[in-house]
Parts: C-alpha cells; structure tokens; sequence
C-alpha cells in the first residue's frame, strides 16, 4: 500500500471513489479541520480511537468463559 500525498486549500475537496468526500473546512496555523462526506456503512474514526477500539477489542478476546461465569456468580 502507498500513500498519495495532495496539497489542498480551503474549501478545496478529495474524492475517494465515487461516495466519499473529504474538504478542507479550515486552516489555523498547524491545524487543518476536515469534513468527511461518507455513507452511514462507512466507519470513519480520528487514528486515536481506531487504535483504542481496537485494544478493548483484543481485551474482551482474551476474557475466558469462566472468567465470565465468575464474575456472574459473584452478582447473584
């Protein structure tokens, strides 16, 4: 996989396919503010909460059944 790197100016827009659309919402200093066009069927997440669900995802893999069984007798 590569990475297409583009310049883009304020209100300048980036087609991916033919359903997402990202512009360029605005520009201060060293931040740029996106806004992202995108079916409802398309997650779209900052890289911080990508990685984040995907730790809690790998955590509950781990969790045995009896861990499970455990902590429900403990609730009765």
């Amino acid at each position: 996989m590569g990475m297409l790197v583009l310049s883009r100016q304020r209100d300048q827009v980036i087609d991916i396919g033919n359903d997402i659309h990202i512009s360029v919402v605005d520009i201060r200093g060293d931040k740029v503010r996106l806004g992202i066009d995108a079916p409802k069927e398309v997650t779209v997440h900052r890289r911080e909460v990508t990685e984040a669900i995907k730790r809690e995802q790998r955590a509950a893999a781990s969790v045995k059944p009896e861990d499970i069984a455990r902590i429900t007798e403990k609730q009765s």
